[in-house]
């Protein structure tokens, strides 16, 4: 059994659900395939949410109007008879609106899992319906049924043992050789959708792989497989044909976007190979990662965050060195949920970096105003170089206003405006 992940890109629009659902019926073996929401849909699902939280009643529906339209037209390129996907979409929207009408809870991470888990629903069923017409025999499943998390909503926790028990319950491939499921969602307890993380659908094939011991996974990309820097921001990429589950994990870490943070354990505990490879040329070798794969290439590799904002913080009695100082500070950013991706600290200060977009960050500074003194810079940049020299780093810092900078042996981070 192998497990295939497929992006929003891969389904933007109605010439990449076939060009998908090639892929699928071109596969011999048995497989579990994720498929995450269409295009840019889950951006789209986010200004719904926010339109209902602020009570923009105007923008919410407009924003639901363009989501139908847009579904709308991948489907009528898709079927000579659409009216079974159109049905199956409009009365996902349907329970969508009824949910908004009915909910008192505005809690905002509870309400974003309800709303934005929609974009996966709706995109798995329009790819089911195609490859029912492409006779390829797939069983649609609702991965909330068999994914269990805690209630830690966007960033949900998996209960492996009940996950196992439930996967091993509804997928017997003496029966199907394709089952068609959603990335980044799952369910509580309860019932209430949770999600795994933004972009976290490469973490799901990982958690189904691992439940169901899969013999690989494989991520469909628009590009050939992991290149050494992102191809729409630096020139002259370099293709990597092997990349270890520990480079894996220190790229993920850095940002690069390749591969979701969460996604190796999984596969390492194990042992499952991790592939790469090009929906655009299915056939291209891609990119293995793997724990076989020890020698790591010495090609630089560039990984670059944007909207960053680098907190620099000290205490008001300058008792910085105090441990409880320390515990307090992170204990805010631990309630607001800043990630940190750059630290450093002298005897009473600590400077830390920290992505721009998320929705606490100023109820965060907010807290840590009551007891420290806080400075922030906002709309930085965040240049990670591994493999660097010094000549590297001249290039990459000159004319630039840089904030920080962090060196180790084989790693260099520039932070600047």
């Amino acid at each position: 059994m192998k497990v295939f992940k497929f992006g929003g890109a891969s389904v933007k629009d109605a010439n990449g659900v076939k060009n998908v659902c090639g892929i699928i019926s071109s596969t011999p073996e048995n497989l579990v395939v994720v498929v995450s929401a269409m295009g840019k849909t889950t951006n789209a699902f986010e200004r719904i949410l926010n339109a209902y939280l602020d009570d923009k009643q105007e923008i919410l529906q407009a924003e639901v109007k363009a989501l139908k339209k847009y579904h709308e037209e991948i489907i009528s390129n898709l079927f000579e008879n659409p009216a079974q996907p159109l049905f199956e979409m409009e009365a996902t929207f349907e329970g969508l609106l009824y949910f908004l009408s009915i909910n008192t809870k505005r809690d905002y991470d509870f309400c974003y899992d309800q709303v934005v888990s929609v974009g996966e629903l709706i995109s798995t069923k329009i790819v089911a319906s195609y490859l029912a017409t492409q006779n390829v025999n797939a069983e649609w499943i609702d991965v909330r049924t068999i994914l269990r998390t805690d209630s830690t909503y966007r960033d949900a926790n998996v209960d492996f043992d009940k996950s196992a028990e439930l996967f091993k319950n509804q997928i017997d491939f003496s029966k199907t050789q394709v089952y068609l499921t959603q990335g980044f969602i799952g369910a509580n307890h309860k019932g209430f959708s949770t999600t795994l993380g933004r972009e976290g659908s490469d973490y799901t094939a990982a958690i189904i792989a691992n439940l169901l011991n899969g013999e690989s996974v494989t991520i469909w990309k628009d590009v050939p497989g992991v290149l050494n820097a992102d191809p729409r921001i630096f020139n002259e990429t370099v293709h990597l044909p092997s990349v270890s589950y520990k480079q894996a994990i220190e790229l993920a870490f850095f940002g690069a976007q390749i591969i979701h943070p969460k996604t190796i354990k999984p596969l390492q505990n194990k042992g499952i190979p991790l592939y790469v490879k090009s929906f655009v040329e299915p056939s291209a070798v891609g990119t293995e990662v793997a724990a076989s794969i020890s020698k790591i290439d010495a090609v630089p590799v560039y990984i670059l965050k944007q909207q960053q904002v680098l907190i620099s913080v000290e205490p008001k009695d300058y008792s910085f060195a105090l441990e409880d100082s320390w515990i307090k500070l992170f204990t805010i950013m631990q309630k607001h949920r800043l990630k940190t991706n750059l630290v450093q600290n002298s005897a009473i200060s600590i400077s830390i970096c920290v992505d721009g977009n998320n929705h606490y960050l100023n109820d965060a500074l907010e807290e840590m105003m009551n007891s420290f003194r806080v400075k922030y810079n906002e709309n930085l940049s965040l240049l990670t170089i591994q493999n660097y020299n010094e000549q590297i780093l001249e290039n990459y810092s000159c004319n630039k206003e840089v904030l920080l900078m962090q060196k180790s042996r084989r790693t260099a981070r520039i932070l600047y405006k």
